[in-house]
């Protein structure tokens, strides 16, 4: 204890008390010093010259203010703050080192955040769902063009349902983007966590969004060179304007029959006929002719697209209302309509089995009709047992379903022959 106060001794000079009581006082000091020194700065300092040295030192410089020295230990003196301050800033700079990485992982995770939310608001205002959910029809309508593999190489087919799929995305956001400008004050309502409805995206960078993509889609479709693939986004993207423009003699989707038919021709032109002609005319430079299996694939697909379209409006009465859209589910209820979906999907697979069961091909027969019949059951447990009518979010969760019937009917279209 005695050498961690000493060692904090003042080095200043100053002048030598003289007299009999004080010379009394620094000889105690003295000795108090070197009782003290000597147990503990042994065992510290090894060279005899600085064990010397440094108690002559402590020494020295106690003799100049013993009483001060005696008072409660050592006092600090300025030149305290000389000695520590090496280690006060040594002490500093350890925690300046440390506190580098954590600002580097708090920049780093925010980078992360905010990259992270970015890909959620383009995933929401693109609905990356309904195109992925979409494109197994694309692929079906084009391995059905290709009618075996043999005729055409891998990436040959690879390349030119790219070349369609590509152009057609750009064309799928800009559909979803128009559609999201003219609803904001619907969606602040059936849809608030969409990002302009939510204003994570103002009007104006929707716009500039909703515009490159339109733009991005007529011009890869030129660069291509596929007539098919140019007027399918053409048509497409005057349907779906008409549909969603609030102008004179448009805004379709306020009319029932226009927004059923609207849709239902725009889907069935873009994830079927469309590809069909692309890969048969442009890639595999065919005449156009369309199998059976073409030809029932589009008449059901039509069937599901307008399921699709009706299911959507379930969940958005109470904007619609708001709005004053006459939507059928307004009209009807929720209730009439919801059943009214799941009947013409049923009509859908009679269809199918009616279409399979006079087809010349037995396994086609057998598989088609076996799988159509099993959907029927599947689709009717599923809106018997998993719907709450009452619940918006498991009306939803039905027009999210419809895309999974779609996927597995893009599948079973391949069976008929």
């Amino acid at each position: 204890m005695a050498f961690g106060h000493l060692v904090s001794i003042p080095r200043t000079s100053t002048s030598i008390a003289t007299g009999g009581n004080c010379w009394k006082r620094r000889k105690f000091v003295d000795n108090y010093c070197a009782s003290s020194i000597s147990t503990t700065t042994r065992a510290s300092w090894q060279p005899n010259r600085n064990l010397i040295t440094k108690e002559y030192s402590l020494k020295h410089n106690i003799s100049k203010n013993p009483f001060k020295a005696i008072e409660g230990g050592i006092s600090s003196t300025s030149d305290d703050n000389k000695i520590e301050k090496p280690y006060l800033v040594n002490a500093s700079s350890a925690q300046s080192h440390e506190s580098e990485p954590q600002a580097h992982h708090h920049e780093s995770q925010n980078s992360f955040n905010a990259i992270k939310k970015a890909l959620i608001n383009v995933i929401k205002f693109s609905r990356l769902y309904a195109f992925i959910g979409m494109q197994a029809g694309t692929i079906s309508a084009s391995i059905i063009a290709a009618e075996n593999f043999s005729q055409i190489s891998p990436m040959l087919f690879l390349k030119g349902l790219l070349q369609f799929m590509v152009p057609f995305f750009f064309m799928f956001q800009y559909v979803m983007g128009i559609n999201n400008l003219t609803d904001v004050e619907i969606d602040k309502i059936n849809k608030p966590y969409l990002p302009l409805a939510s204003g994570e995206y103002s009007y104006n960078i929707a716009l500039i969004i909703v515009i490159s993509c339109l733009f991005l889609s007529i011009g890869l479709s030129w660069m291509v060179g596929s007539k098919p693939l140019f007027w399918t986004v053409i048509v497409n993207a005057a349907l779906m304007s008409a549909y969603s423009v609030n102008f004179p003699l448009l805004r379709w989707k306020r009319s029932t029959i226009l927004t059923a038919l609207s849709n239902a021709i725009s889907m069935v032109g873009s994830f079927n006929i469309g590809p069909f002609l692309h890969m048969q005319t442009f890639v595999l430079k065919k005449a156009v002719s369309f199998p059976r299996s073409m030809l029932i694939g589009s008449l059901v697909m039509g069937c599901f697209y307008v399921i699709i379209t009706l299911s959507k409006d379930l969940s958005d009465v109470e904007g619609d209302k708001a709005a004053g859209l006459k939507t059928l589910a307004i009209r009807l209820g929720v209730k009439q309509v919801f059943w009214l979906c799941v009947s013409l999907i049923q009509m859908a697979y009679g269809i199918a089995i009616a279409i399979g069961a006079s087809s010349p091909v037995l396994w086609s027969k057998i598989v088609t009709v076996l799988a159509h019949l099993i959907m029927i059951g599947y689709v009717w447990n599923h809106a018997v047992t998993s719907i709450d009518l009452s619940s918006k979010e498991s009306l939803q969760s039905f027009h999210m379903f419809m895309f999974k019937l779609v996927t597995i009917e893009s599948v079973l279209i391949q069976f008929v022959r």
